[in-house]
């Protein structure tokens, strides 16, 4: 399997996961919300690795690259909410969207080649996302000042930038299903914290525990495909096709509950997979 290819589940899993949000984040805290999806994606991942016999002891490098990868995988999970809580959501998403480009960036610098034509791709995949996110809002009325708004997207983007890059290098040292699982239980211990320290719910409610405990199979699906990219061919490919999840999440509305795609949202898509399937050549 290739990295773009995980990075294409990836983006399924959290478009899925994006669907669902829209279902349970008006009636729930979005802590306790977080932390349910956290956990129920612990439980699959555990569930998976004692399926394969993935328990295999982490060197202190990889695991220390982990527990960073964890750091920031709550990092950028507590910028979305709070980034798209605040909204509108053609503000944020393009700034989220574009993480793509400091994941290549860093893979420039680490001496990977990247051609020009493959940076235009990679431009086109999040202009095409970007259209398709900023054409699908239909909020209205007032909105909270954008410069907090813009700093919560841009933490966000910089978040996965650095969950993937940390994982993926710890990934070449390691196996990877324990370096997703230290990742995993980080972010859920630094939010447990959170939660306490703040003094705020960590129980959403009977109600949305189905829901969320989906939300949580995607997400672990979706972390474990791109940070097992790691030890393939160009895995910085895993990241640039995740962030393709808002505009599966546009694309699987208009699939499963009929809501309506312009001719620009269609183009947006257009221009987006056209980027993927040149990295795909």
């Amino acid at each position: 399997m290739t990295s773009l290819t995980l990075g294409l589940i990836a983006a399924a899993c959290w478009g899925f996961h994006d669907i669902c949000v829209r279902a349970v984040s008006q009636k729930t805290p979005l802590l306790a919300s977080l932390l349910t999806v956290l956990i129920a994606g612990l439980i699959f991942h555990l569930g998976l690795m004692t399926v394969t016999d993935g328990f295999t002891p982490l060197p202190r490098p990889a695991f220390l690259l982990a527990i960073a990868s964890g750091v920031m995988f709550l990092i950028a999970s507590l910028g979305l909410y709070a980034a798209f809580q605040r909204g509108p959501v053609r503000l944020v998403a393009p700034i989220i969207a574009a993480y793509p480009i400091l994941s290549v960036g860093w893979t420039a610098l680490n001496g990977a080649e990247v051609s020009l034509l493959q940076w235009i791709a990679v431009l086109a995949i999040i202009g095409g996302v970007s259209i398709v996110a900023a054409l699908s809002d239909d909020s209205t009325g007032d909105t909270p000042p954008k410069g907090r708004t813009v700093l919560y997207a841009t933490i966000a983007g910089i978040g996965f930038a650095g969950t993937f890059a940390l994982g993926q290098w710890a990934t070449t040292l390691s196996h990877d299903m324990p370096v997703t699982l230290v990742t995993r239980v980080i972010a859920i211990v630094f939010l447990v914290g959170i939660i306490i320290a703040y003094r705020l719910p960590a129980w959403p409610g009977r109600k949305p525990l189905l829901v969320l405990s989906l939300m949580g199979v995607a997400d672990g699906i979706a972390l474990i495909s791109v940070i097992s990219a790691g030890a393939l061919p160009n895995p910085e490919y895993a990241a640039v096709a995740s962030s393709m999840f808002g505009l599966l999440t546009i694309v699987m509305a208009w699939a499963f509950l009929r809501e309506a795609i312009s001719p620009l949202q269609w183009l947006g898509c257009l221009t987006a997979f056209c980027g993927v399937g040149y990295l795909a050549l």
